[in-house]
């Protein structure tokens, strides 16, 4: 949860209606709020044991959160799931059951995604198609962190120390026998989305750039399909001279080199941000830093 004050006890509620009957803990990280989600989550964990909280130093981004909720739970099967109830509780007696016929990881499906924009869906669905064609992964459209993992595959998924992490792509990328509940996603109960188009563009990319180096090789594409376009370009240029056809256009030779320059700028972006992952990964920064525990044992301590 990242600014969800108000969120804290209808989301527990909800938890606790839908899971009546079956053990449970619920791991609430605080992605670094700045309002009273601290608070609410410090007092819903008084009156319930079974509510652990994990507060984090400062806001560290949403996969960072997410894992760090994965590593403090201790349940033989554990879902993660956004805590702005869009993605209903209700719907992991389902996964459960799945998970007792033996599958490892069940993974929620929109079927349906209301309150959110004709131009949020659609850039959504060209992401996930993108995803697939880049990666070769079998990553399902409309899935998203919402999902269940069996105690065995989420021990796989943490054992990646990554740390531009894209957790759905990775929890496909373990394997084991996966399958899927579909499901409609709710609007938005209280506060307001932390996921604006210039983080989902953001999120696009690093996604795409864990898994593939696709871009990588347009670049060295787009390279050499300039290089020969110029090798063709000289012979034209050369008889073009010396038949007094040619003349000199600084306008033409401006859009060139714009062309050609902003083609460099592109490719070498491209490379800057792999390499900015590289330098990510040799720091060994940890992903996060914990400010705070509640109702955790020793073991969470350490």
């Amino acid at each position: 949860m990242y600014e969800e004050e108000a969120t804290v006890e209808p989301f527990l509620a909800r938890v606790r209606a839908a899971l009546e009957g079956v053990p449970f803990e619920v791991v609430l990280v605080d992605d670094g709020s700045k309002d009273g989600t601290a608070a609410a989550m410090a007092a819903a964990a008084a009156a319930d044991p079974r509510v652990k909280v994990v507060a984090l130093s400062r806001n560290f981004g949403h996969q960072p959160a997410l894992t760090a909720g994965l590593e403090h739970a201790r349940g033989d099967a554990v879902v993660m799931l956004d805590g702005d109830l869009q993605d209903p509780p209700e719907l992991i007696p389902t996964m459960l059951e799945r998970w007792r016929e033996g599958v490892d990881v069940v993974y929620a499906v929109r079927e349906q995604r209301l309150g959110e924009t004709v131009f949020k869906k659609t850039t959504a669905r060209w992401f996930y198609r993108a995803f697939r064609r880049l990666t070769s992964m079998d990553l399902a459209v409309e899935s998203g962190d919402f999902r269940l993992m069996d105690r065995r595959a989420l021990d796989a998924l943490l054992s990646m120390p990554e740390r531009n992490r894209f957790l759905r792509g990775m929890t496909v990328w373990v394997g084991f026998t996966q399958t899927a509940v579909p499901f409609v996603r709710e609007e938005r109960s209280a506060g307001v989305t932390k996921y604006p188009l210039r983080k989902m563009l953001r999120f696009s990319f690093d996604a795409i750039t864990s898994f593939s180096s696709a871009p990588l090789q347009w670049a060295t594409f787009l390279g050499f399909a300039f290089s020969f376009l110029a090798f063709l370009g000289i012979p034209l240029t050369i008889i073009a001279r010396y038949t007094q056809i040619y003349e000199r256009g600084v306008p033409s030779t401006i859009l060139i080199i714009l062309l050609l320059g902003g083609i460099q700028l592109i490719t070498v972006g491209i490379i800057g941000e792999y390499v900015g992952r590289i330098y990510d990964e040799v720091k060994h920064r940890p992903l996060y830093v914990v400010g705070r525990r509640i109702n955790l044992d020793e073991r969470d301590e350490s």
